[in-house]
């Protein structure tokens, strides 16, 4: 996990929720492709822990990174979903997510192939959009403590 941060953490925000020391919930944005005309499009994930789980920490901080790629000049989102995974579908929808495609039998994992879900949300409808803002450039903004306040009130304690 380290090194997906590293790889990432100049151009695509990474955002955790700590609970006694322990990371039990994160969200993040990655490249979507290589090629430099999909530059205004990322991968999103979120994951919580199950002692996270059913409390809106995770659809908090899916709702502040979205707002950050918002701000970072990021056009399209995009969430690929191993599937069966109701909860996970039911959060993306509800964040506005729609279905875009299924691979199937795409990714194998826990001795067995699974299709994977491809949803997006589109985040801008610049025409022409601008080159989307470097996280440090993004992280220099006054607002950011109170754009978190804002979404982490969302988040219930267990």
């Amino acid at each position: 996990m380290e090194r997906r941060v590293r790889a990432q953490r100049e151009s695509h925000p990474w955002l955790v929720f700590e609970e006694d020391g322990d990371v039990v919930a994160y969200a993040y944005a990655s490249e979507h492709r290589t090629r430099r005309a999909y530059r205004w499009c990322v991968e999103v994930s979120a994951y919580a822990h199950e002692r996270a789980r059913r409390r809106g920490i995770g659809r908090a901080l899916y709702a502040c990174l979205l707002e950050l790629l918002r701000r970072q000049g990021y056009a399209n989102a995009y969430a690929g979903i191993t599937l069966p995974n109701p909860a996970s579908l039911g959060l993306h929808e509800a964040m506005g997510f729609c279905m875009v495609g299924v691979y199937p039998k795409i990714g194998f994992k826990q001795g067995q192939w699974h299709d994977v879900a491809w949803l997006q949300l589109r985040l801008r409808d610049d025409s022409v959009p601008a080159e989307p803002l470097p996280t440090q450039a993004l992280y220099a903004q006054n607002d950011l403590a109170a754009l978190f306040e804002r979404h982490a009130a969302g988040a219930r304690e267990d």
